[in-house]
């Protein structure tokens, strides 16, 4: 009984900030799957539409959901009875926060633009693309498909009139954004304002405690088991293996639109999967120390505090130009533009004195140019969360 309480209190809870964070309906695209644009489970794809209103009426803001990838026909097998493979177990209602938040008081640049959270359920950040469906699995790797359905599909619907676009997500999500960046420009007028912003989304081509690079094995098993290489950045895979180019390290380098990327310094998804991924750690040292930083040896922090060095380094193309922004807080924390507390809330993170709500609108609209990184140790800044966010 007691059990019972705490989970309708918990179911409670959820509901009054999926209410009071502006629950948007869901919109299934049926008319995409005719075009072979579908989830891993065949099912159409979906979103989720708040139009914008005033000002913002010729404003979009796409912002596409995270959520890991599948490498392997046994991962992506298991994701397409979730929702991050089937739009048939996808919420029917989502809230929108932080960035694509619809409150003046909380995101005031952004408020009233159409703002636009696609939902995520290919598994290849938006990249995939093979024709043939094996009969045994019936699983179907279309990712891009999907990405260039929406956008068809939000298009038809107005965005052909955007004056302003910004093409965003977070982590997974976020990565798509980079990667999709230069298309999303190149498909919207030519008259518009189009930026793209990165969410956690900037993982790094990194070390991790073995010295090898568990994630460049990783990426190119989703590159290989999506058919993900003819729908990477052709200026990227011109020069590099297409595994590589799954990191935006290298695809920044020759991007054209302008970009702003928000990441942790200590991003708790990369410490874990990046620098201390399970099937490197063989002792299991790291088991503990890499879900909760307070339980670290001496010797551990030090390389998690190496790790910000390798981030600095990847940073490097990022900086190279003013027309990029860069946010990258000290904070131990994975996706934080979603919520109005660390979008632009009291107790929200800042670097430089400047919450990123406010970063990013100043970036966008060219009042001032943002690249600031924070101080250089974990825990040296005070506005991060006492919690770790996760997408």
């Amino acid at each position: 009984m007691v059990r019972l309480k705490q989970l309708w209190s918990s179911i409670m809870v959820l509901a009054i900030v999926v209410i009071g964070a502006g629950a948007v309906p869901i919109t299934y695209l049926e008319s995409a799957v005719a075009k072979g644009a579908v989830c891993l489970d065949g099912s159409a794809p979906a979103y989720h539409f708040d139009k914008g209103s005033g000002s913002g009426v010729n404003n979009w803001i796409v912002h596409m959901e995270g959520g890991g990838w599948c490498t392997d026909i046994a991962t992506c097998v298991k994701r397409k009875t979730t929702m991050k493979g089937s739009s048939k177990f996808m919420n029917k209602d989502f809230g929108f926060s932080g960035i694509l938040g619809g409150k003046q008081s909380t995101n005031p640049d952004f408020y009233n633009w159409n703002r636009i959270k696609v939902r995520y359920c290919d598994g290849s950040s938006f990249t995939g693309d093979i024709e043939a469906v094996d009969p045994t699995n019936k699983l179907f790797f279309r990712g891009a498909r999907v990405w260039r359905a929406v956008i068809d599909d939000l298009m038809a619907k107005g965005m052909n009139n955007a004056q302003n676009a910004i093409l965003s997500g977070c982590s997974a999500g976020a990565l798509a954004a980079i990667l999709h960046c230069d298309q999303f420009k190149s498909i919207l007028p030519t008259t518009a304002k189009v930026k793209c912003v990165s969410d956690a989304g900037f993982f790094i081509h990194g070390k991790d405690i073995s010295g090898g690079s568990y994630i460049e094995s990783y990426y190119s098993k989703v590159v290989s088991t999506h058919g993900s290489a003819k729908s990477l950045p052709a200026s990227c895979t011109s020069s590099m293996k297409p595994e590589l180019c799954f990191f935006p390290q290298y695809v920044v380098k020759t991007m054209q639109t302008p970009l702003f990327v928000i990441n942790a310094a200590f991003d708790s998804w990369q410490i874990k999967n990046v620098l201390a991924p399970t099937s490197v750690d063989k002792r299991k040292e790291w088991k503990d120390c890499k879900l909760d930083l307070k339980k670290c040896t001496a010797a551990q922090l030090q390389t998690v505090q190496e790790y910000r060095d390798q981030m600095l380094a990847a940073l490097a193309p990022v900086r190279a130009t003013t027309t990029r922004g860069l946010f990258l807080d000290s904070c131990h924390a994975h996706c934080q533009g979603g919520s109005a507390a660390t979008w632009s809330g009291a107790q929200g993170p800042q670097v430089g004195n400047t919450k990123m709500a406010k970063a990013v609108g100043d970036w966008f609209y060219e009042r001032s140019t943002f690249q600031n990184i924070d101080c250089p140790s974990l825990n040296c800044n005070p506005t991060c969360p006492a919690v770790s966010t996760e997408d």
